[in-house]
Order: C-alpha cells, then structure tokens, then sequence
C-alpha cells in the first residue's frame, strides 16, 4: 500500500518529466543521496574507504559510461579498459606539464582525450556490429596496452614505466585523505549520473535505443546510424576517461598500464552485464556487486572451510572468484538477462501490490 501511483497527479509539463515521477522513488534517492554525503562520513573507517566505497564509486561511473554504449546504444565495446588509461595518462600529462593545471580540468581533459580516442576506435561501428565489432575495439585496448608502455613520452621519460600524482586539490580545497577523496569521487558521480539520466530520456538517447532495437528501422525513420553511434562512443569514452583519471589520480596516486588492462575492459562488461543493461541504475548494482564480491568471499570462504574442517588458502579463494563471476554471468544472461536492475524493477511491482495479492 506504500507504493501506490494512485493519487500522484501530473498537473504540469515539468511535473510529468522528472526523473523521478513518483514520490517514493524521489524522496529514496534524495534520502540515499543525503545519507551518503552525511550518514556515511559517520559511520565507516578508513578501510571502508579505500578498499570498497572509491573503488565503488569510480568504477560505477566507468560502468555507467560502458552502459550507455552497450545497453543503451547496443554497440559492444572491449576496449573500456584502454579508455580508462587514455584518461588516466591524458589527465597526468596535462596535470604535469600544465604549470597551474587545476585538477578538474586534468580530469575532464583526460575525458575529452578518451573521446577523440573512443570516436576513432568507433568509426569501425559504422560498417560492422557484434562480435565483429568486439574485435574492432579490443584492437584499441592492445593499442593503448602497447603506446603507453612503450613511448617514454606517457610516463614522463620515467624509467620505471610507472607515474604518481600527490598533493591533489580542488578550488584550493585538499583531495588527500580518504574522506576528501570520497566525497569528491561522489560529487562526480552524482553529477554525471544526473547528467547521463537526462541524456537517455532526451532525443540523442532515444537514437541510441532505437539503433540499439533495429538500426535499419531506425535509418527508415531519419535517424543518422553515423551520428547516433559515434555520438555514443563519444559520451561513452569521455565518462571512462574521467573514470580512469579519477582512478588514476584518485584510488590508486601511483600507476602503471598493467592497472588498466584487459581484465579491467571484461570487468567493466561483467558490471553491465550483471547489472543491467539499459539501465543507470544497473550501472551502480554491477559494481556493488563487483566490487563487494571478492572482498565477502575472502571473509566467508575461508570461515566456511574452517567449520566443515577444510582450509582454503588465498588462491583458492582467488579460483571460487573467477568461478562465481562466470556462473553469475551465465546465470543472469539465461535467466534474467536484465540484470539486477530488472530484479529491483519486479520487486518494485510487487511492493505496489502488498500486501494484496490482486
């Protein structure tokens, strides 16, 4: 009964547009949003921090920029991983060699990098789509694996081959401890996570969607497939990029291109797949999911092990991992190939049924 539309009335043209029509689903997110920024702060330790809630938060913003090419667009993408490090080495150069270089703008110069990069390694999106395409863009992850650990010029002629970053700072505001980083990785994604809501419902999103159904179709009405995709890999690779510098920058403060290989492009893919495609809220259920899986295996598994009598060592909780990940995938992609999202949506369907059946 407290999930019920009856009564909510749409008197206006804004009223009938929010994000959120309903009320419940308005003051959640508002509360959600408000217990984060407040509540959180409070409550966890530095661990929390660094080992969950900034790995969480920047890679929910790489999956949330993934998602909107493969779920929304329908344009399969191995090659986020290479996003992720044009960001982060675009970011670093600018930062570097930038005497006064704000680190906003290094961020968002590392996204509009990514762009340029993503929009070349997405003109092939033009001709061939599947698994054709897959390969087309795995092509510019062993590209960027190869350029930046090879060309000195990426890492600042730093003979080791890796980079650091320290004494961060925003608008003369430290971005140093794991609260400060925190709460900075949230007010971006906050930001684009409204951003990237509202792009899907306008009229570009509604282009993707329709060339993600049948492009052909969508060609017939007098929607450009040119635009409509690059457009996508365009918005895509500038909301990875900005991910990979955050991760860069933010998470890791010292790195190497091992830190965005191809494991991190099929990881950000499992996020959206186990999430949902097609959906922002997906985008952050995968990498919950993805995030918080290994670290309650290797607290559970081996606390299991010791009640039946078996001890299991590290690797094999590292094997059980990989194992979990790919019966979830094939799970979700034989039985709910929505996701979690989909999930979410069917017990939202049911609380506006309780507690009557009919």
């Amino acid at each position: 009964m407290f999930y019920r539309e009856n009564g909510q009335f749409k008197t206006t043209y804004a009223s009938d547009q929010q994000i959120f029509p309903i009320a419940q689903d308005r003051w959640a997110v508002i509360a959600l949003v408000a217990f984060a920024f407040i509540g959180v702060p409070l409550l966890v330790d530095e661990y929390m921090y660094r080992a969950i809630l900034i790995p969480f938060l920047i890679l929910a913003l790489a999956a949330l920029g993934v998602n909107l090419l493969v779920g929304y667009c329908g344009q399969i993408s191995l090659g986020s991983g290479a996003f992720m490090a044009v960001g982060a080495y675009a970011a670093y150069n600018t930062y570097i060699r930038i005497d006064g270089m704000p680190l906003l703008l290094a961020l968002i110069s590392g996204g509009v990098f990514a762009t340029l990069v993503g929009i070349f390694f997405g003109i092939p999106s033009l001709r061939v789509k599947g698994l054709y395409l897959s390969v087309a863009t795995l092509a510019a992850q062993f590209f960027c694996d190869w350029a930046f650990l090879r060309v000195s010029w990426f890492t600042n002629n730093n003979a080791s081959g890796s980079v650091s970053v320290s004494n961060l700072q925003v608008f003369g505001l430290p971005v140093q401890s794991p609260l400060q980083k925190y709460l900075f990785c949230l007010v971006l994604l906050v930001v684009f996570g409204v951003l990237a809501k509202n792009l899907v419902r306008s009229a570009i999103g509604r282009e993707w969607m329709a060339i993600r159904d049948m492009d052909v179709a969508a060609a017939v009405i007098g929607i450009r497939p040119t635009y409509a995709k690059l457009s996508a890999f365009a918005v895509s690779s500038f909301i990875v990029g900005v991910a990979g510098a955050l991760w860069g920058f933010v998470h890791l403060e010292s790195w190497e291109p091992a830190a965005f290989g191809i494991d991190r492009s099929f990881q950000l893919l499992f996020m959206v797949i186990i999430g949902g495609m097609g959906s922002i809220m997906g985008s952050f259920f995968g990498a919950a999911f993805i995030v918080v899986l290994p670290i309650f295996l290797n607290q559970f598994l081996p606390v299991l092990g010791h009640l039946v009598g078996v001890e299991i060592s590290t690797a094999a909780v590292s094997h059980a991992e990989l194992m979990i990940f790919g019966v979830l995938i094939v799970w979700f992609l034989i039985v709910e190939p929505h996701g979690l999202a989909r999930l979410w949506s069917v017990a939202k369907q049911k609380l506006r049924l309780w507690p009557f059946p009919h």
